[in-house]
């Protein structure tokens, strides 16, 4: 039992408690509420790993690039981003390889959410105090979403296209609200449209940088010979 000893009339058992339904925590309401010193007790996201597959792939290697977007200014729970990352990484490996594609979980939960716990059981009325000192406890953490923000993105080859878009269309059942699904016209992750990196890339101003790239242009400081 939770509640003392001393409350002879209290018949309530420990059992936990499940999650609130997401519509309680879906809009954002406040200002951000982060993790800190003074707000602690934080449990730790669902998700853990935000990059699935070949994430060390060479930027070269995967051409195209998927994205799901989101429709609404919301918040995402750290346990539905791990539902989503999950659905799309294995229809991605059953039906891709799993060597051929990199999902990226573009979302971060930040934000912390809190619960002002509730007895319901018998005698609880004589032991809570309604409103007197509402502000509840950590319950768990979100990430805030807004229009037209980019939450997963899948890069791989171009003949895996119509794969990658059907696993992020699996993903997005995990979520509420609406999302939009669309290819990219860029190179992978990189900002370089497809028709200008390989022109970039023969010019030599591509410069690698794990899944993404500088573009050498031609403004900057000059170059100092070794002998000056």
């Amino acid at each position: 039992c939770l509640i003392p000893r001393q409350f002879p009339g209290c018949f309530c058992h420990s059992v936990k408690m499940g999650r609130r339904p997401a519509r309680c925590y879906r809009f954002q309401k406040n200002k951000p509420y982060i993790k800190s010193r003074y707000c602690r007790g934080v449990p730790d996201p669902k998700i853990r790993a935000f990059d699935c597959g070949k994430k060390k792939a060479h930027v070269d290697t995967y051409a195209q690039c998927v994205h799901m977007m989101s429709l609404e200014k919301e918040n995402i729970s750290s346990e539905a981003m791990e539902a989503a990352r999950i659905a799309a990484n294995k229809y991605m490996i059953n039906n891709a390889g799993k060597d051929n594609f990199h999902l990226r979980c573009r979302m971060h939960p930040f934000h912390v959410l809190r619960i002002n716990k509730m007895l319901s059981c018998a005698g609880a009325d004589r032991l809570q105090t309604g409103m007197r000192g509402a502000f509840g406890k950590p319950q768990g953490v979100v990430a805030r979403i807004a229009i037209g923000q980019i939450m997963m993105s899948i890069r791989t080859h171009e003949r895996f296209k119509d794969v990658a878009e059907e696993a992020l269309r699996r993903a997005k059942f995990k979520f509420p609200g609406r999302q939009h699904v669309a290819s990219s016209d860029k190179w992978g992750f990189t900002q370089v449209r497809r028709d200008e990196y390989q022109e970039l890339r023969d010019a030599g101003r591509i410069i690698p940088a794990g899944s993404h790239v500088k573009i050498v242009t031609g403004h900057g400081r000059l170059p100092i010979p070794r002998d000056f």
